[in-house]
């Protein structure tokens, strides 16, 4: 971490905790904000292959939405989804691979990321983003998806008619939204009865608890075949809350665990390219 990012967490720390004394509610909502907002901006150049593209757009609320789709009309279509703080741009390795395929490519920027609106981004405005551009460029049957997107994508479809022909791939998934939570925590340093508020206001926005956003609880619900790809070395979606739905053995899940690719360059491992073209 540079200096002046360390200088930017010790005051945000201090201004939480000092708000926190004052009213642990107001705490909470400020901390929620910053739990929502990507402050993190891709400086990859735009891949090339994106001139070949087919620009989308579509409004969500007040916020424009904007991707690209590749080789329409097709059967096969595949949707990729990225993570937080991430972009559509990172994965450009996997557009022609599919096209060469006879797939349909379809990828969007989510809310708050990339080329797209938004200053903030939450699970349920996600899901319903991808489930939006399933209404109106699918139907999609393949989805391919990194970190907070596998989170994203199982909770889709929990909601989206699909069979067992639907095939996903889950790239170092946000498994359970908990463990995120607790380590935005440990972080800021912020209390319990701070934490005791944040979990309030996610209860009162979406009617359910944080540990209803779970890959583990969603997986239960889901016919699709996974492929999920996590590595030993990741520190940003820990491997045990993988292997935690690994010793369930649910028939429809395949998992393959890497070693010393961690969270960010495992999309990009040719292996990785390779087998992920070949299950999809």
């Amino acid at each position: 971490m540079k200096l002046a990012q360390k200088l930017a967490v010790n005051y945000l720390r201090a201004r939480l905790n000092i708000l926190a004394v004052v009213s642990k509610r107001r705490a909470a909502k400020k901390a929620f904000q910053i739990f929502c907002t990507p402050f993190r901006k891709s400086k990859k150049k735009t891949a090339p292959v994106f001139d070949k593209g087919e620009k989308l757009a579509f409004q969500l609320n007040d916020i424009t939405i904007k991707g690209y789709r590749f080789n329409h009309p097709q059967p096969n279509k595949l949707l990729i989804v990225h993570g937080f703080e991430s972009t559509i741009k990172n994965f450009d390795r996997f557009i022609m691979p599919f096209v060469r395929k006879g797939y349909e490519v379809i990828c969007f920027d989510g809310p708050a990321h990339g080329r797209s609106g938004g200053k903030t981004i939450t699970l349920p405005l996600y899901v319903e983003t991808l489930r939006q551009i399933c209404e109106r460029y699918g139907p999609v049957n393949r989805f391919l998806a990194h970190s907070f997107g596998g989170l994203a994508v199982a909770h889709l479809l929990e909601v989206l008619p699909h069979n067992e022909s639907t095939k996903a791939v889950f790239i170092a998934p946000a498994t359970e939204t908990v463990t995120a939570i607790d380590s935005f925590f440990r972080f800021l340093d912020l209390n319990e009865g701070v934490r005791e508020e944040f979990d309030k206001i996610i209860l009162k926005k979406s009617g359910v608890p944080p540990s209803h956003f779970s890959i583990k609880r969603a997986v239960k619900h889901i016919s699709a075949k996974i492929l999920w790809i996590h590595d030993e070395d990741d520190e940003l979606t820990p491997l045990p809350d993988a292997l935690a739905v690994k010793q369930e053995a649910h028939p429809h899940i395949e998992f393959e665990i890497t070693r010393g690719l961690g969270h960010r360059r495992i999309y990009r491992e040719n292996k990785v390219v390779k087998r992920i073209v070949e299950f999809l």
